[in-house]
């Protein structure tokens, strides 16, 4: 029984944080440039995106291939 518990939290857990999502993107604040929010760059895809301050991206921006 417990095995099964712990199979159900382990699979709740990889649904939540989507690790296929991210993939492998690495987030920077870019303060160089402010305007109506904070730009964030990707250092591994290069996208970009601007969200209001106290936000980070959790998701790749990048074009699928």
């Amino acid at each position: 029984m417990i095995i099964i518990v712990g199979l159900l939290v382990a699979f709740i857990a990889i649904i939540l944080l989507r690790p296929w999502a991210r993939r492998q993107c690495r987030w920077r604040e870019d303060r160089s440039r402010r305007g109506d929010g904070v730009r964030h760059v990707c250092v591994a895809c290069g996208a970009e995106t601007v969200l209001p301050e106290g936000q980070r991206p959790r998701d790749c921006r990048a074009p699928r291939p």
